[in-house]
């Protein structure tokens, strides 16, 4: 299940990312309390599992000022799952939101409609990034496309992000190769980060671009559905295929 959403707005924050999460849990709350409380919560504490979802934003003609981006045109908001109840509660929330507020931002929604998804014939395809893909190794190193490491942490999680949504992992190990990545930084403000460290920003080095993905073709659509890399729900690793 593939939607998209257009909002207007005059600015949005030039690290937007939590602004489109925060959209999606009011959507969730709107639609389906129960199911907001259990796919972010587990015994009361905030529940870590992947989410079996992933979204990118493309604002159409912006200027920046002052870490403030100022639209000029309208601003397209992607949701990619292959989990319909997921899909179902995302989208009926958002036709019930009208406008929505994130601090001193406002969004006003103009149309909300359903995307054809693009079909997967073989161990391979070729995909463009909606949003950019961020790979780490287990002591959070950023990760590029042309370390040996990439390839290897990018099986890793991709093994739990399909364990986490149809119970079984990868059947057959993923070879990325890539066509025409650049390195894209992604400016992020996290609650979580500045009590800790007491920094305002976080900086995160994610990638941007074509690239070839080989593997089994029941993982391929899966992970075209669910998106690949780290934090998918919070704004990266949307893909569609070229």
């Amino acid at each position: 299940m593939r939607f998209s959403c257009i909002f207007k707005t005059d600015r949005l924050p030039q690290a937007y990312n939590m602004l489109f999460v925060s959209l999606i849990k009011e959507a969730l709350k709107k639609s389906n309390p129960d199911y907001y409380e259990k796919l972010y919560f587990y015994e009361g504490r905030s529940n870590k599992k992947s989410k079996n979802f992933c979204f990118s934003a493309f604002i159409k003609n912006f200027e920046i000022i002052n870490e403030t981006l100022y639209v000029k045109d309208k601003v397209f908001f992607n949701i990619s799952t292959p989990d319909y109840e997921c899909g179902i509660n995302i989208y009926n929330g958002l036709l019930k939101m009208k406008s929505f507020k994130y601090r001193d931002y406002n969004l006003e929604r103009e149309k909300i409609f359903l995307a054809k998804e693009k079909r997967i014939n073989g161990n391979e395809a070729v995909f463009k990034t909606l949003s950019p893909i961020f790979i780490k190794d287990k002591d959070n190193n950023f990760l590029d496309p042309e370390n040996e490491e990439f390839n290897k942490e990018l099986n890793y999680i991709s093994d739990m992000i399909l364990k986490n949504y149809r119970g079984c992992g990868l059947k057959e190990p993923l070879e990325f190769q890539s066509v025409l990545m650049k390195k894209k930084v992604v400016k992020e403000e996290i609650e979580s980060f500045t009590e800790i460290t007491g920094k305002k920003t976080y900086y995160v080095n994610a990638y941007s671009g074509v690239f070839k993905l080989k593997g089994n073709i029941e993982d391929l659509e899966d992970l075209y559905k669910l998106g690949i890399g780290f934090r998918r729900s919070q704004g990266f690793g949307m893909i569609e295929v070229v």
